[in-house]
């Protein structure tokens, strides 16, 4: 296997690559191909354009890995190793020119299970702001090739929270309730439409808490590395790992408060 060092310059070189793309075909123009979960949840034809970029490069670099990808991309590898890509995370805001969105590339290893899995590396790229969020197991996270960590906050009631809402109406109203409770409690909250860019924001001090429900593999496969590295406490239900019930990452000092809010019945 490559180091793990090789493995992130991978990631940082497609992911940067399918960001090119996506940024240019931005700037074209964007079409609405597909509605996924809800008619508001939609798929731009450049998110199966950055998808099969993806799928090209790596099928060149890493012919022997695996591949998972939100556009219904995937293959099984002989590695044991696999990639997890969001070709466009925050496609909303992508189609109505809010430059907050990104490619999220991670590889993992084991089976493609955020349960089970590895993550070994993982890249995230903001094409708009030409900023790019990296990390590698073990080593720390970094922004354009700069250490970042989370920033502690005085206090929680002094802490900038970030959220996601689900597409799915009957789970917004859920996710409403959660809101009102959290909402007093805090400096403020934001919501910014790309679950990847939150995390890497609870890792360089942007934010310094974030919790999501109904998040997908690839949604946090590369950013939960980053956030993880950058030093933010990352949790799901009870012992187990984060998956689509509750994803949350906040900086140490506040996590155990912030997840005791968020998971109130």
């Amino acid at each position: 296997m490559e180091s793990l060092e090789e493995l992130g310059q991978i990631a940082t070189r497609v992911a940067t690559a399918a960001g090119d793309l996506i940024l240019q075909r931005r700037h074209e123009g964007v079409r609405v191909a597909a509605s996924k979960s809800s008619l508001e949840d939609v798929v731009t034809d450049a998110d199966r354009e950055s998808e099969s970029l993806i799928r090209s490069m790596l099928s060149e670099l890493r012919p022997n890995d695996g591949f998972l990808g939100e556009e219904g991309g995937s293959s099984t590898g002989t590695s044991g190793l696999t990639w997890v890509a969001d070709p466009i995370d925050g496609t909303v805001n992508y189609l109505y020119g809010i430059p907050q969105f990104a490619v999220s590339l991670a590889v993992v290893e084991g089976e493609p299970n955020p349960a089970t899995w590895r993550t070994l590396a993982g890249a995230v790229v903001n094409p708009s702001s030409s900023e790019v969020f990296s990390a590698t197991s073990g080593t720390g996270a970094k922004l354009n090739g700069s250490q970042i960590a989370v920033v502690e906050p005085a206090g929680f009631s002094q802490s900038l929270i970030g959220i996601g809402f689900s597409y799915l109406s009957g789970v917004r109203a859920e996710q409403a309730e959660v809101l009102a409770r959290l909402i007093t409690r805090v400096r403020d909250i934001r919501r910014m439409g790309s679950s990847a860019l939150d995390l890497c924001a609870v890792a360089c001090g942007r934010l310094n808490g974030y919790f999501e429900r109904e998040l997908k593999p690839w949604d946090h496969a590369a950013a939960g590395l980053i956030a993880r590295e950058a030093g933010a406490v990352v949790s799901g239900i009870g012992e187990e790992p984060p998956d689509s019930r509750i994803f949350i990452a906040a900086a140490p000092s506040i996590h155990d408060e912030l997840r005791s809010l968020v998971l109130v019945d």
